[in-house]
């Protein structure tokens, strides 16, 4: 096979910048480690071979590949297995079974970031969020407010705009008793998507709570109605 000819320029470029670091790899050859300490991370030695070795290990256990697939390539498997796990979640939350659907969901976030890095980074920050929001609510309603409240977190870190996540922090907040914050929470949901119609009505929510100084129980917090007497806030994805 004829390798194409460098980019003089490009070349300099990377000469320029490059800086060669002592490595030793593991018996199978498969992942490197730095040659003093033996460490996939090593801040004395100032390496980091984590992303390198993930991408090698994936490889590895694919054969098949000759290169990494375009970003545009999906594992199908992999969806699968999340929507499946992530749906038997949700048979389970809505037979009043929150406690047996997180494992369930814990499952699929486990599947969702086993994503390999060339498939689209988007995809699996969709994926992942609604999993991590759906267990949020089911953390709820054991009420374990301090996990709902860190899930809720999570799923803003990876889908800021998206508003679900910020109810979910506001949820977890009434259930805190932090009043003032989960009407900052949903406020700022409602700045990305003002047309939320389950947002909105847990906005007044929180204001009215905030406002009046009152809080009868915790279960009012998931009372917010959709006009049909139901629970808007208990479905998952």
């Amino acid at each position: 096979m004829i390798q194409p000819t460098p980019d003089p320029a490009l070349q300099a470029l990377i000469d320029q910048s490059f800086t060669p670091v002592p490595l030793n790899l593991s018996e199978d050859g498969h992942t490197a480690h730095c040659s003093a300490h033996k460490l996939e991370k090593c801040d004395d030695c100032g390496v980091e071979f984590g992303i390198t070795n993930r991408l090698s290990r994936l490889l590895v256990a694919n054969p098949g590949l000759l290169c990494p697939p375009p970003s545009n390539v999906i594992s199908q498997k992999l969806t699968q297995m999340v929507t499946a796990t992530k749906d038997e979640g949700n048979t389970l939350f809505k037979s009043q079974k929150a406690a047996l659907a997180i494992p369930k969901y814990s499952t699929a976030a486990m599947y969702a970031i086993q994503r390999p890095p060339w498939e689209a980074n988007q995809f699996m920050r969709e994926e992942l969020s609604a999993v991590i929001s759906n267990r949020s609510a089911a953390y709820f309603e054991v009420h374990d407010y301090i996990s709902a409240l860190a899930d809720a977190e999570t799923v803003i870190y990876i889908r800021k705009n998206w508003s679900k996540g910020h109810f979910r922090k506001a949820k977890a907040l009434l259930g805190l008793g932090r009043y003032a914050e989960a009407a900052d929470a949903v406020r700022l949901g409602l700045s990305f998507e003002p047309s939320n119609s389950v947002s909105r009505k847990a906005r007044i929510y929180a204001e009215i709570v905030l406002t009046s100084g009152s809080y009868r129980n915790c279960s009012d917090s998931s009372r917010i109605s959709n006009g049909h007497n139901k629970d808007a806030t208990r479905s998952p994805q």
